[in-house]
């Protein structure tokens, strides 16, 4: 386990370089390889949702991928305050900074981690080369509207005294487990009473984001609702629904998402399929990853 200094917290980072788990890569093979930084959803999620799904096949790809905990989550340092959209977009702005990124990166959110990103874009666009976002939608009035009624809900139920026993009962011991995570969350921060009050980018500059957009929707999913959104601001966006899945498609079908994002970064964002001077097969022990 990684811990960096940025913007005045200790947080959690996990990497990937294309070295670790690809066979038969020649030296300086991926030295001007893009960056792509996974950044989780709220409350209930860490890295590891990213790490143990489409962690390893980015790196693969010949990606440097980089993972973190959002302050307040996972093994980041919990401060009880602090917790706008800004301070969110501040401490990635500061890790990329520590980790010495220089070039423009790939990033990809999942939930409200796509928002995070896309917050990132709105104030660096040139520090931006691409956005995924899975479950998603850019920092809009709307999306904060649905955001804060299921924080408000969850701030009320979770602390009850049966609330994990019943949600590990109807929907099962990971549900229990991310349910956990997101009380702890919730109790132990002013998340609840930060996030309504973030300063929101205006549209046209949410709409001035050049880069390419893909936006990765559940069919059964709500947010999905949120599609016509996305499209009105971002006209040249693509959107992808997979059927019969709901907000947690990352995690339960990481194979259609993998294939979906690695081709769109293939088809838009100039990611070479293949390199002549790489194997293909992973190394050992990372087809099966597990939580670092």
């Amino acid at each position: 386990m990684s811990i960096v200094q940025a913007n005045g917290l200790s947080v959690h980072v996990e990497q990937l370089s294309p070295s670790e788990v690809v066979t038969g890569i020649a030296p300086g093979a991926y030295d001007t390889a893009p960056t792509a930084v996974l950044i989780h959803g709220m409350a209930s999620d860490t890295l590891a949702s990213w790490y143990l799904t489409l962690a390893h096949p980015l790196a693969a790809a010949g990606l440097r991928v980089i993972m973190y905990d959002l302050r307040g989550h996972g093994h980041s340092e919990r401060p009880p305050a602090g917790y706008t959209l800004d301070d969110f977009v501040d401490d990635l702005a500061a890790l990329l900074v520590s980790l010495d990124v220089t070039g423009p990166v790939h990033l990809l959110g999942n939930s409200f981690g796509g928002t995070i990103a896309f917050g990132y874009a709105a104030r660096h666009p040139e520090r931006v080369g691409a956005i995924a976002g899975i479950e998603s939608c850019p920092p809009t009035t709307m999306w904060f509207e649905r955001v804060l009624k299921q924080l408000d809900s969850a701030a009320a139920y979770l602390p009850r005294e049966h609330a994990l026993a019943e949600i590990r009962a109807e929907r099962g011991e990971q549900a229990g487990r991310r349910a956990r995570l997101a009380r702890d969350v919730l109790a132990g921060t002013s998340l609840v009473r930060d996030l309504p009050a973030s300063r929101l980018p205006p549209e046209e500059r949410i709409a001035a984001v050049g880069c390419p957009t893909l936006w990765v929707y559940g069919g059964d999913s709500a947010v999905v609702e949120l599609a016509p959104e996305v499209r009105r601001l971002l006209p040249e966006a693509r959107i992808v629904t997979v059927p019969n899945q709901r907000h947690s498609v990352l995690v339960d079908q990481p194979g259609v998402v993998r294939d979906i994002i690695l081709s769109w970064l293939r088809r838009d964002c100039a990611l070479p399929s293949s390199r002549p001077d790489v194997g293909v097969s992973l190394r050992a022990g990372q087809d099966q990853p597990s939580a670092p």
